[in-house]
């Protein structure tokens, strides 16, 4: 259950590269006898974050429509941990340390069957490895922060919120008010995803399993990423991802999810690659 919190350590210190080290003081040659030397002068290269409203809106209006599916995936997480035995403490403390709807469901069955810990500990790793390779991609973007600032930013991040942030910056370019659109999509997302749980933890006794939460959940978050295939690449990648995800789905600690998200993003590269040759040679 600490897998998401592992992986975004390792993230924020190892793929979020810190700033570009303090500079030492700058120091003016003296000359014998020169009493009269200026004082050390400290250069700083830290870029300064300036809140931007108007993309702070934008990242909220993005992110919007998908706030009902993760609130109903938030629920079905929520209902599945209380009904799997958890108290209410324990699967709010869940929900708030771990936010890894996957990593919890697959957690829930090794808890209940007394599993050591460190094996609950490495399938929360094994099913959020998926996050290091969205640390990699938002990492440039964001390199001037501080660590401390970085690391809660990894805590805050989503699948989709990711995915929508790349659609709009997909280059690094230094433009102000990146961030401020990064809060726009992250902190309703995160709120959508608690409150969704938090409903699920109290109210999961008193919802029955024929509402099929879960299966609506899934839709929502379908419709949601459909419009985000942009390209031959992407929807290449989505059918390998789909393909892969189907015939691992047996694999144990659902290992089947990480090769999915690996085997789809390769095929997306290679088929971009092989598009761009194409187009290079014809034209």
């Amino acid at each position: 259950m600490l897998g998401r919190m592992a992986n975004h350590f390792i993230c924020t210190f190892h793929v979020f590269p810190s700033p570009t080290s303090q500079r030492l003081p700058r120091f003016t040659l003296l000359q014998d006898g020169d009493m009269n030397a200026p004082e050390p002068v400290q250069h700083s290269s830290a870029i300064v974050e300036r809140h931007n409203p108007e993309l702070w809106r934008e990242g909220l209006k993005t992110g919007l429509p998908t706030l009902f599916g993760i609130g109903a995936w938030g629920m079905v997480v929520g209902i599945a941990m209380v009904k799997s035995g958890l108290t209410t403490l324990q699967a709010c403390g869940m929900t708030f340390l771990v936010y890894a709807g996957s990593a919890q469901l697959a957690s829930l069955p090794l808890i209940l069957a007394h599993a050591p810990i460190w094996v609950v500990f490495a399938t929360g790793l094994v099913v959020n490895l998926r996050f290091v390779i969205f640390s990699a991609l938002l990492g440039p973007h964001f390199a001037h922060l501080p660590w401390k600032q970085r690391l809660f930013y990894g805590y805050i991040s989503g699948d989709l919120t990711v995915a929508l942030f790349l659609q709009r910056f997909p280059t690094m370019a230094q433009i102000p008010g990146k961030l401020s659109y990064l809060q726009g999509l992250m902190f309703p997302n995160w709120l959508s995803w608690q409150a969704g749980t938090l409903i699920g933890i109290f109210l999961g006794s008193a919802i029955p399993s024929a509402w099929g939460l879960g299966f609506a959940g899934t839709l929502a978050i379908l419709c949601i990423t459909v419009p985000l295939i942009i390209n031959s690449a992407a929807l290449c990648g989505v059918v390998v991802a789909g393909v892969v995800s189907v015939a691992a789905y047996g694999f144990p600690y659902k290992l089947g999810l990480l090769a999915a998200v690996v085997a789809g993003m390769l095929a997306a590269l290679a088929a971009e690659g092989l598009i761009e040759k194409r187009k290079a040679r014809h034209g």
